[in-house]
């Protein structure tokens, strides 16, 4: 009995030292294969590469026609953050070819971002206003990045150059606009009547309304009449003007009617020919969204223009919800409409179909919708406000115009606060320089109204005594308040 006592004894101290071996060999396994881990870990960091950057061209032509294109798109490496794990962060720098980034446009990227692309309108806006190089003459450009690994202590890094050939455009006027006496609104530079720039070129502008018969030309800033675009070698070209010291020839339109005028600038080609009447003359509003809701016999109308019957107007407010666009009150519901095919563009909705496509408006707000039954576009815009004046810290810059706080639920409401001195303000909609927007203006110290662009009317609020204030303007009840902190 004690034989077998002391074998089996024997057998399981053999078999634990086995299991004993059999972990020890197990975790020598799982450390060299950690170790190996850690090594390849901290290979992969340390031969990630260095900083390097790469263009989407080298030679590029730019042209007008494609401004709102992408015309280059650089690109570059994580680089390596030399095995700290740390993180990196980005700058990329543009300048002319050899100038040692003297003068280079320089982009803060920031982290996780590794590449960056141009339009075309942006790219040739900088080769001739910053670094003034000569239109349609070629320009080296290189690019550079540099990082900055937030290391203790950080350290930066600086790629190679990419190299690029770019040749700028003469860029032609981005506004257009028609004078004459055969235009609805005459000879009155400050009330000219614009063009509408074609959806796929921006340097084609188009007209689509009534002419009388008369005489016509296009300026292209409101209140100055030069420079102009007149009538060239015949009736289908255009010449740019100037100096009243050049011909002041004009097109001529035979009789009063509707017109499709299609101007090209950059092929000096212009086209006038007579035009059909829009498929509808009346046009209404009905939705969660608007203001009578799905009441489809008291739909809010869409105010057609005098000028361009193809055009149809809504300015108000709208709620969140949805909405579309019948052309008459009928409660049959059964009539045509106009429906969403996205934010910009609509289709023709037969009554009786089960489409039923809508737009959405995702927040309060006071809303311009503009449709052109010309070619089926809709432009939704909801009211901004700025602040404009000798009373505000940037005085009557109006590009620099001060954007208020718009409400986070109700879009109709406006807040500044900040500094004002003794003097003038008004509230305009946009930045434009032309000063031809709507404005806010003063009723009384509580109450405004919307000036229309190019009305001659100019009531501002004035203040008498320095200090912060906070302006509150609300669009839809068309009250405001000033308070002096």
């Amino acid at each position: 009995m004690k034989k077998h006592t002391i074998m089996h004894i024997r057998v399981q101290h053999v078999r634990a030292s086995l299991a004993f071996c059999s972990r020890s060999i197990l975790f020598f396994i799982i450390a060299m294969m950690m170790g190996s881990c850690q090594d390849n870990l901290m290979n992969n960091i340390a031969v990630a590469g260095p900083l390097a950057i790469t263009s989407s061209t080298d030679n590029l032509v730019l042209a007008q026609k494609n401004d709102n294109s992408t015309a280059l798109t650089l690109s570059w490496t994580t680089g390596t953050n030399h095995g700290t794990g740390s993180s990196i962060a980005y700058v990329l720098q543009i300048d002319k070819k050899g100038n040692n980034f003297a003068t280079a446009i320089q982009f803060n990227m920031g982290k996780g971002i590794y590449t960056k692309s141009f339009t075309v309108a942006e790219l040739n806006d900088s080769l001739l206003h910053h670094w003034q190089f000569q239109v349609g003459v070629v320009a080296q450009l290189e690019a550079r990045v540099i990082d900055t690994v937030y290391s203790a202590p950080m350290t930066k890094d600086v790629s190679e150059s990419v190299y690029m050939n770019v040749t700028p455009y003469q860029p032609v006027s981005k506004t257009l606009y028609l004078i004459g006496d055969a235009s609805p609104n005459g000879w009155n530079a400050n009330t000219a009547i614009a063009l509408t720039p074609s959806v796929t070129d921006p340097t084609v502008f188009i007209y689509q309304g009534s002419l009388n018969a008369g005489a016509l030309k296009f300026i292209t800033t409101l209140g100055q009449f030069l420079p102009s675009y007149n009538e060239g070698a015949d009736s289908t070209h255009i010449v740019y003007r100037t100096d009243n010291s050049q011909s002041d020839n004009k097109f001529a339109i035979p009789a009063a009617g509707l017109y499709k005028i299609t101007v090209s600038l950059l092929d000096s080609t212009i086209s006038i020919a007579k035009a059909t009447a829009p498929p509808y003359s009346t046009l209404y509003l009905v939705g969660s969204a608007a203001p009578n809701g799905w009441d489809i016999a008291n739909a809010s109308p869409l105010v057609q223009s005098i000028n361009n019957p193809f055009i149809f107007t809504y300015q108000g407010v709208l709620n969140a919800g949805t909405f579309k666009f019948p052309v008459n009150t009928s409660t049959s519901w059964g009539q045509n409409m106009y429906m969403r095919v996205n934010d910009s563009t609509m289709y023709l909705h037969q009554g009786g179909a089960s489409d039923d496509n809508q737009w959405t408006i995702a927040k309060k707000g006071y809303y311009t919708l503009t449709l052109n039954l010309a070619n089926n576009t809709v432009k939704i815009q909801r009211t901004e406000l700025y602040i404009v004046g000798d009373a505000t810290p940037i005085g009557w810059s109006i590009d620099q115009a001060i954007a208020l706080t718009e409400d986070a639920t109700d879009g109709c409401i406006f807040t500044y606060n900040g500094p004002l001195v003794a003097g003038q303000f008004k509230f305009p909609v946009n930045r434009n320089t032309d000063w031809g927007q709507d404005m806010y203006m003063m009723v009384d110290n509580t109450h405004m109204y919307r000036h229309v662009g190019g009305a001659s009317d100019d009531n501002k609020w004035t203040i008498t005594t320095a200090g912060n204030y906070v302006i509150t303007a609300n669009v839809e009840t068309l009250s405001i308040s000033i308070q002096k902190q």
